[in-house]
């Protein structure tokens, strides 16, 4: 069973997993801090490069399976174009002003 994106607990993480899934770039770097950094797989990546590839070039798309009681870890079963499906998480950290300043995601 997957939650949907706007039963999620963070405002900020609901924005991101919603632009996400619809494929809007401009609201994705919206919900971002400017100078906002994530890894994969524990290797830290350029956040534009790694969007560019991993999401808007190939259809990445969010199902989520869990989340923490603050929503800013969650487990997704994540799908693109280039690598098909896979069971990941995803942790966020979120300012005070609501926006994220850092995600890490990889193989959960």
């Amino acid at each position: 069973m997957t939650i949907a994106p706007d039963q999620l607990n963070d405002p900020a993480v609901r924005a991101f997993v919603t632009a996400v899934n619809a494929g809007d770039r401009e609201a994705v770097f919206a919900v971002l801090t400017p100078d906002a950094t994530m890894s994969d797989d524990g290797s830290d990546r350029d956040v534009q490069q790694w969007t560019d590839k991993e999401i808007f070039a190939s259809d990445g798309h969010m199902d989520v399976e869990s989340q923490s009681p603050n929503g800013h870890a969650l487990v997704v079963n994540y799908r693109n174009s280039t690598w098909g499906e896979m069971r990941t998480s995803w942790r966020f950290v979120v300012t005070d002003a609501g926006r994220i300043s850092r995600f890490e995601t990889g193989q959960a």
